[in-house]
């Protein structure tokens, strides 16, 4: 009895610090959300999610170097999630990482932006032609939905706004494609294109959802060719004007 009541007090009390950065799977019975290593998630998978926000938020410049020591002193967690992390951000092309210099922002070079940008128009114009195949009236009425909350927020400049609805937008359309293979592939290279997607102005944020319109038009029409070729040019067009601010070439004319 003596040893099953010490058992039951150990096990009540909260986790110390050392046994926090040791474990890859935390529960605490008053769990601090603003700590990773409270959270009831493997800790790894929460670092990745947090730092993959952060990248994609741009607030990390390009050729930065990630120091793991200090990412797990912000995190409150040990080295090891954030190395597992970091190894999952590498995967998915978000991060470079040497023997040498360890983890680095990769710097988005116009050649390699405009590989990613073709494959990234070819995926989205498969997804938008499965959309106009499948027609389903549930997700074509989320997608009129977005939209309409698009138009309104570029009409009052609410542009913190965009890039949160943009996401939902390309989500929706994946989701009415009904393909999980694309919609991986889609997601991948949405976050590794991120940049040329990022903070816009409002004529570009204006043309974005113009576009998105268009692209529902066709999708409600059942026409797949036509949903194709606009979710496609879309994709070019907003990947041709960041590398014309890049090159200062001049921006691609939009196909008729």
């Amino acid at each position: 009895m003596r040893a099953a009541s010490r058992k039951k007090r150990r096990s009540a009390r909260p986790l110390s610090p050392v046994l926090l950065s040791r474990t890859s799977t935390v529960v605490a019975a008053e769990p601090d959300t603003t700590r990773l290593g409270h959270r009831h998630i493997p800790l790894h998978a929460a670092v990745a999610n947090e730092l993959r926000k952060s990248l994609l938020a741009g607030r990390y410049a390009p050729g930065e170097r990630l120091v793991e020591d200090r990412l797990a002193r912000d995190f409150g967690v040990s080295r090891n999630p954030v190395r597992e992390a970091i190894r999952a951000l590498a995967s998915e092309g978000l991060l470079h990482v040497t023997a040498r210099q360890g983890a680095m922002v990769p710097s988005l070079t116009p050649g390699h932006a405009r590989e990613l940008i073709e494959v990234r128009a070819a995926i989205e114009g498969i997804t938008a032609r499965l959309a106009a195949q499948r027609h389903e009236p549930q997700i074509i009425a989320r997608l009129k939905e977005i939209l309409r909350r698009g138009m309104a927020a570029v009409a009052e400049r609410r542009m913190s706004q965009l890039s949160e609805l943009n996401d939902q937008f390309h989500d929706a359309l994946a989701e009415a494609g009904s393909n999980r293979v694309l919609t991986d592939l889609m997601r991948s290279f949405r976050d590794r294109t991120a940049p040329a997607f990022a903070p816009m102005t409002t004529r570009a944020a204006d043309q974005t959802w113009k576009d998105h319109a268009a692209i529902l038009r066709a999708v409600i029409a059942g026409d797949e060719d036509l949903a194709a070729r606009r979710a496609a040019e879309h994709i070019h067009n907003v990947g041709t004007n960041y590398l014309a601010t890049r090159q200062g070439a001049p921006k691609r004319k939009r196909a008729k």
